[in-house]
């Protein structure tokens, strides 16, 4: 094994701060990135740090004064690296001490499948699972050593996608390197996540590869809420040439279900295989109408005549109202103490909803309950919405599905905590909702479904993907319970600074935020990966669908075959 060339040297930091490093000599500024993934070793450990910054420095201040002249070639070389030199701002991210990265050194070879020989013959770490991977609680001493991170550093942090141990998904690359960024699927799902990005950012594309993931690996079922219907059959490529991608359906054709709330869009997209799916007046509650009271113009008050409604006449309460003369009203305001002008407003406002095709007056088919039983039976279930993509459209319908589900899962959940049998136990169900900001702003996170299942319901098996290119309109304590952020470019400061919300040292992550590509790059951190990284976006392409149309994990036997490249590994003893 070579020995890697140093790039700098720690010259000072703190352990709020971060680290100031000074390049070398022979080490240009113009070849450092923000966002780059550097290893300081320090005498006893070795630190695993993110580039924040980048900056020019000066040995004395004649040198600024009086620069070389342009053409003075000499004189420029002369003072590089000594009168002029780079310097780099670092945040360390995690540590680990060298004692720990040659365990079980004399174990057999087929035990050994992460480590690989060094140049004395000894065996390294190879994955996170052989490390003991620590907080940051100290910074190395002066002049300790910079170098760039190995691809051994790289599966020592974030493993590699064939782990027979983990259900590990690679999301994308360094954004200077050739090797595997992984999410653990298991810690992935087992929170609320979000993806964010202002608009053309590849947010939906983020989203597939992600969903497609957790199908794959057999990490969770979902429940997607397809807005613009992306995800189900085909969607449009970003680029100049129009072209398609396979959606999900087409990836997993036996494990993907299309519900289609407009099933003329559906068929004339070439979907024919889609299910109906309708919901009635009498699915509809006051608190679903309270969701979309900004679209609906609904007032304080006619929301509380809704709910004298609704004790009156129980489930059926908005199709009496829409066929109340204004007699009735009159008389049924005289009666049960109602507001006539409040009622009569509710009624002519709840007149829209029959421009929703995919309302009913009744339903004699729970659909809902048809989406419950394809979850429980492992399905994926996508909800297409075709031409019914207004906010008003889409906040209703995934309101009224998603509080049945709520329902649904606490009773299970509840039941398996009571008899603690496995086969009682409620399969993990990740729900992807777009336009998140609607459900979960301030002045409703609180009363919604949606806010309810990101502050509560990981207990019961439910979590949140939201979708949104504004996460500073989402409510605080809602952010704060997203575990994993995966962030494409941002612009707005505030959307900036919500990213960061409950993330501690996040403000030193700005710098990186703000200078992603505009395309194929995104930023993540949180609960998924041992500590925040800069990707380059793995394509979704041929490629792509040949290596997730491989054999699921949950389809694996139990004693876990090694996948090819592991077991080529332990064959070889390494």
């Amino acid at each position: 094994m070579t020995t890697p060339h140093p790039l700098g040297s720690v010259i000072q930091g703190s352990l709020s701060q971060g680290l100031e490093i000074r390049l070398h000599p022979d080490i240009s500024v113009e070849e450092m990135r923000v966002g780059k993934f550097l290893v300081v070793r320090g005498r006893r450990s070795q630190f695993f740090c993110m580039l924040t910054d980048v900056a020019l420095g000066t040995g004395s201040q004649r040198i600024l004064a009086h620069p070389p002249e342009p053409e003075n070639l000499f004189l420029q070389e002369v003072l590089a690296g000594t009168g002029t030199y780079g310097t780099l701002s670092l945040i360390p991210m995690l540590m680990f001490t060298e004692d720990t990265r040659t365990r079980e050194q004399g174990s057999g070879s087929r035990g050994r499948n992460n480590a690989v020989q060094d140049g004395g013959g000894s065996y390294v770490a190879q994955s996170s699972a052989e490390v003991d991977l620590l907080p940051v609680k100290t910074i190395p001493a002066h002049f300790s050593q910079v170098y760039e991170a190995s691809k051994r550093d790289f599966r020592i942090i974030f493993g590699w996608e064939d782990d027979p141990h983990r259900r590990n998904f690679a999301i994308g690359q360094p954004i200077d390197m050739e090797v595997p960024v992984c999410l653990d699927l298991d810690r992935f799902v087992e929170r609320s996540n979000g993806i964010f990005g202002k608009s053309g950012t590849g947010k939906s594309f983020l989203t597939r590869l992600l969903l497609a993931g957790t199908i794959q690996r057999g990490a969770a079922v979902n429940l997607i809420f397809d807005m613009h219907s992306e995800y189900g059959w085909e969607a449009v490529s970003e680029g100049k040439h129009f072209s398609t991608v396979k959606g999900l359906r087409q990836l997993f054709p036996g494990q993907v279900q299309i519900f289609t709330l407009d099933p003329d869009s559906t068929q004339r997209r070439g979907v024919n295989d889609a299910q109906e799916l309708f919901i009635g007046f009498d699915q509809i509650d006051v608190e679903d109408l309270a969701l979309v009271r900004g679209e609906l113009n609904l007032s304080e008050a006619s929301l509380e005549n809704a709910i004298i409604l609704r004790n009156e006449f129980g489930k059926s309460w908005i199709n009496r109202l829409l066929m109340m003369t204004n007699e009735e009203i009159q008389e049924f305001c005289e009666t049960k103490m109602g507001s006539k002008s409040s009622i009569m407003a509710l009624q002519r406002k709840l007149t829209r909803l029959a421009d929703l095709k995919y309302l009913r007056n009744t339903s004699t088919t729970n659909y809902v309950n048809k989406i419950l039983a394809a979850l429980d039976e492992g399905q994926h279930v996508v909800v297409e919405f075709g031409s019914q993509s207004t906010m008003l459209a889409y906040m209703l319908a995934t309101n009224v599905i998603a509080r049945r589900i709520h329902a649904s899962y606490v009773h299970k959940a509840d039941r398996f905590l009571q008899t603690k049998n496995p086969v009682d136990r409620p399969r993990q169900l990740m729900i992807t909702i777009e336009e998140a900001h609607r459900f979960l702003d301030p002045a409703t996170a609180k009363q919604t479904i949606f806010g309810t299942i990101a502050r509560e319901m990981r207990k019961y098996f439910v979590t949140l993907l939201v979708v949104d290119q504004r996460p500073s309109g989402i409510d605080n304590e809602v952010m704060s319970q997203i575990g994993t952020r995966i962030t494409a470019l941002l612009n707005d400061e505030k959307d900036i600074d919500a990213i960061f919300t409950g993330v501690s040292g996040g403000q030193n992550l700005r710098s990186v935020l703000a200078k992603l590509d505009s395309k194929q790059q995104a930023l993540i951190l949180g609960h998924a990966v041992p500590m925040p990284v800069v990707v380059r976006t793995r394509p979704y392409d041929s490629t792509f669908y040949a290596q997730v149309g491989q054999t699921a994990w949950e389809d694996l036997p139990d004693d876990l075959v090694l996948p090819a490249a592991a077991q080529a590994r332990a064959d070889l003893g390494l």
